[in-house]
Order: C-alpha cells, then sequence, then structure tokens
C-alpha cells in the first residue's frame, strides 16, 4: 500500500477551503495540519474539524516536516512562504499568482529545481476540460488570433472584504490576469512582445486602482486584451468575455443567456462556481461560398456536463500527488507561472508609467 503524502494546508479562504477538502478526500494525501494566522478564531469546514492547527508557518514547517506544502494565502506570502517549504523539504501546491514581482518569482523556481522539489501552480483552467477544448480549437483559427477575454467582479457581501484584501497585495488585472495571459500564450505559441495597460480608480474603499484593461501583441502578430475591475459599483453586463478569432472563424465559451433580475442575486459574478462555469463552446467557420454565404452553419458544442469548483480543485490535486509520485517534469508550467506573471506586471507598469511596456 501507497503511503500517502502528508501535506500542510496553509490558507482557509475560498480556495483554501476547497483544496483542503480535496486532500481530505484524496487517499493518496494525509492534512498532517491546517493554519492560518488567526485560525483558532475562525470556524473551521465541519469536514476539516479535528486537524491540527496553527497560526504560526514556521514553527507549524519545523514541528510536522511534512511532504507538501499546500499554499493558499494572501498573494504578497507566496514566495517566502513556498521557498521556506522547499528549503524544509517539502512539495509545493501554490495559489496563483507565483509572487507579486518577477525576482521573487524567478527565485521560487530556481529554488523547485536547485532542490529538486514539485511545484504546482494553481492554474485551475489548466484541468478545466472546457477551457482544454477552447484552447484546442483555437489553435486551429489560423494566425494573427486576436482574443478578447474579461472577468468583471461585483463585490458585496463576502465578496466585498475578499475582493478589498486581495487588491491591497494586487490590482484585479495581475491576481486574475494571470490566468488569462496564461491562456493567450497558450493560444498562439507566441512570445510576448509588448504590453498596455490602463486602469482607474472607482472604489474609495481600496487601497489600489480596481479597475484595469491590459493589451499584449505578439510576436506572431497576434494581439489579446484582458479586462477586471472589482467593486461594488461593477456592472453585470458583459462580465464573462471569452472570445478567440482568427482568419479561419471564431471561437467563444458561452456563459448562461439567463438574466440576472433576481433582487437576492446581485452578485453573481463574484460566484467562483461562475468564473469558471460555461453552457457550451460555439465555433464560427469563415469560409464563404461563391455566393459570399457561409458554407458551414456555426457549431454549438455543449458543456452542461463539466465539472464544477470543487471538482476542478480535486483535479488540481490529483494532478499535484501525479506529479510527486511520478516525478513528472514541471519545467513547462513553472516557466509558464513566471512568464504570465512578468506580463501583467508590465501592463502595471505601464499603467503607472504611463507608457507602453517592450518586453525582452
Amino acid at each position: 500500500m501507497t503511503v500517502p503524502v502528508r501535506i500542510l494546508v496553509v490558507g482557509l479562504g475560498n480556495m483554501g477551503a476547497s483544496h483542503a477538502s480535496a486532500y481530505h478526500r484524496n487517499p493518496g494525501f494525509q492534512i498532517v495540519g491546517l493554519c492560518s494566522r488567526t485560525i483558532r478564531s475562525k470556524s473551521i469546514p465541519e469536514e476539516l474539524d479535528g486537524y491540527p492547527l496553527f497560526e504560526d508557518y514556521e514553527a507549524a514547517l519545523a514541528e510536522l516536516r511534512p511532504d507538501a506544502v499546500s499554499i493558499n494565502t494572501w498573494p504578497n506570502t507566496h514566495a517566502d512562504y513556498a521557498i521556506k517549504a522547499m528549503e524544509a523539504g517539502a512539495h509545493v501546491f501554490m495559489e496563483k499568482p507565483i509572487a507579486t514581482n518577477n525576482a521573487d518569482a524567478e527565485a521560487v523556481v530556481a529554488t523547485a529545481r536547485r532542490l529538486n522539489k514539485k511545484l504546482v501552480l494553481g492554474y485551475i483552467l489548466r484541468v478545466h476540460p472546457s477551457w482544454m477544448k477552447f484552447i484546442e480549437i483555437g489553435q486551429t483559427l489560423g494566425k494573427p488570433l486576436v482574443m478578447r477575454l474579461n472577468l468583471n467582479q461585483q463585490s458585496s457581501g463576502p465578496a466585498w472584504m475578499w475582493h478589498k484584501n486581495l487588491i491591497d497585495s494586487l490590482i484585479p488585472i495581475v491576481d486574475c490576469g494571470v490566468h488569462y495571459v496564461d491562456i493567450m500564450c497558450q493560444l498562439t505559441g507566441a512570445k510576448p512582445v509588448r504590453v498596455h495597460g490602463i486602469g482607474a480608480a472607482l472604489w474609495a474603499d481600496a487601497d489600489k486602482q480596481n479597475y484595469g484593461h491590459l493589451h499584449v501583441t505578439f510576436d506572431d502578430g497576434s494581439v489579446g486584451w484582458y479586462e477586471a475591475g472589482w467593486g461594488p459599483m461593477m456592472s453585470e453586463t458583459a462580465f464573462f468575455v471569452k472570445d478567440v478569432v482568427g482568419p479561419k472563424g471564431s471561437v467563444s465559451l458561452v456563459p448562461s443567456d439567463e438574466a440576472r433580475v433576481k433582487a437576492d442575486d446581485l452578485s453573481d459574478s463574484a460566484d467562483i462556481d461562475k468564473h469558471t462555469k460555461t453552457d457550451a463552446i460555439r465555433v464560427h467557420y469563415a469560409d464563404v461560398g461563391a455566393d459570399k454565404h457561409f458554407t458551414k452553419k456555426d457549431d454549438i458544442l455543449s458543456m452542461t456536463d463539466e465539472p464544477g469548483h470543487q471538482e476542478l480543485c480535486d483535479r488540481e490535486q490529483e494532478f499535484f500527488l501525479k506529479a510527486i509520485t511520478e516525478d513528472l517534469d514541471l519545467s513547462e508550467s513553472m516557466d509558464a507561472a513566471v512568464n504570465s506573471l512578468r506580463i501583467v506586471l508590465a501592463a502595471e507598469q505601464s499603467i503607472a508609467e504611463e507608457r507602453v511596456i517592450r518586453l525582452d
């Protein structure tokens, strides 16, 4: 019988609780501790009740000596916590982004390589079948590509506070943007060469700009934009745009068309279950006949049986376990995490300096 991987889970917010649930139900893992700075004063999900609790991360590492650490804390702690975990002998699963600056991101990957530790980043779209199909189809549309992606979120209730706290670490186009520029890089397989960003501060309670828009140009001529805004003032109209256009046609992820008219459903865009959910993939073909009419109707691929948020977290942790037990080469995904962060940070620099940033 295979000995389970002993794992310390750090951070029990939205993503941390989901990942902890995945470890709890996966016989390949054994949770040896749950850690956050105020965990003893917070309620623990019922299925996780009974695990040892720690409020000092370094003390937990020293006492438990885990095989692996799951880092689900605020972004400004990611690099430090990851490096300390690997130096203590643990493999690391870490929620995105890998760091809040390029130097720290490179240091995290260098540490993983130096110590031969597995480093898996929480790029949840990489295990999502709808997004995998979206990329596969997008890669058949010819070059250059035009990529249009956004995820705006309306902040109310619990989302009000966690959006505000996230903005204290990173602006929205950096925090969530790494997912979507990673998608752009997978679609094009090309090198990003130029980044431009714009931003606005609409939320007086937030320390940084809560709205942003970034543009990326690739060396194959492809271009893409990503938009993200958080706050109680954000519109729920067109908050979900996932669209790729090429010379041969286009592909779009299509969300539910059900109107959000209920008074108790005003912050649907902040629901983490909605962030990855699609109902269909629409594929459009550009070919026209001699009469200039399209020769083929659009295809609608149903995605109604796609996995939900928790199932996707389960898939991420299944991959993490496989990476450890089968000694997978994670070079591509680690380099991609550094590259996607470099692009979004260039957008933030562009906003601050009011100029286009050219990437080496």
